[in-house]
């Protein structure tokens, strides 16, 4: 199944490369913030087909809606294009994402990298690994020296969660905060150990299956912002290299009065 996984990603990955700075058309879902394009669409297409024809008794859960209900315990959660916006803005940091759940529990897990022709992938029980190479997340302890990411919710005006309190208390207490648009790419980069942490709030499923399984076979720490255990459906995520994550939780910590936060000061251990 990994193998198939990785063949349907790559063709998909195909398709949003070819369309890549031309002109596709481009909806708004919800917003102004929420975009789908002619390019998220026929991926997704591409991919659903492919798992229709190989794989016809299993259900499917797909961002663009084209969702399945079949008869086998497998569940397809598919993001054919995680980073629309930069891919609608030419920005090339964007990725397809693809896990499988059996018994609510995700079994396999493709990120790919489309214009670094990276693909991150995992097996439950068997590592996780950039292409043909295993990956573990970093060695790194110290809040201070660490490097994070996040993303931002497309409801942000809103603030939800006291987003940019909490974001302004971790810039104030780490090496340095990245923002990049793709939290399954995010996800795989804790994985990869480029990334110590990574945390946001009401991402989807799609969002987050296929990254769960690649960072936690990569000895990642996944919970949400108090440390319980988390799942696709979450709308917390918290993943780190295992060595930060109370640190951070005191800071994301939803008790915690961030906004009364004096200017400058930090709050880290």
């Amino acid at each position: 199944m990994l193998n198939n996984i990785i063949k349907i990603s790559k063709e998909a990955g195909s398709i949003i490369r070819e369309g890549f700075g031309k002109n596709n058309v481009v909806e708004f879902k919800t917003d102004e913030g929420n975009l789908v394009t002619e390019i998220d669409k026929k991926a997704e297409k591409t991919i659903i087909d492919f798992v229709i024809k190989n794989y016809p008794t299993d259900s499917i859960l797909a961002e663009e809606g084209g969702n399945k209900y079949g008869t086998s315990e497998n569940l397809w959660v598919i993001d054919p294009l995680d980073g629309t916006t930069n891919y609608t803005h030419g920005l090339p940091i964007f990725s397809v994402s693809i896990g499988v759940i059996r018994k609510k529990e995700i079994i396999a897990g493709v990120v790919y990298d489309v214009m670094n022709d990276i693909a991150y992938l995992a097996e439950k029980g068997s590592g996780a690994f950039a292409n043909e190479k295993r990956i573990e997340v970093s060695s790194n302890s110290k809040l201070g020296r660490s490097l994070l990411a996040t993303g931002f919710a497309y409801n942000i005006k809103e603030n939800p969660e006291h987003t940019f309190e909490k974001f302004a208390a971790i810039t104030k207490s780490v090496r340095s905060v990245r923002r990049l648009g793709s939290a399954a790419l995010d996800i795989c980069h804790v994985a990869k150990g480029i990334y110590d942490g990574f945390w946001e709030v009401n991402l989807n499923p799609w969002d987050v299956c296929a990254g769960m399984i690649i960072s936690k076979e990569a000895g990642g720490s996944i919970t949400d912002f108090t440390g319980n255990e988390t799942d696709i459906y979450s709308k917390q995520i918290l993943v780190t290299n295992g060595k930060i994550t109370e640190s951070l939780k005191n800071l994301l910590n939803p008790d915690f009065p961030l906004e009364n936060l004096p200017s400058g000061q930090t709050i880290c251990k």
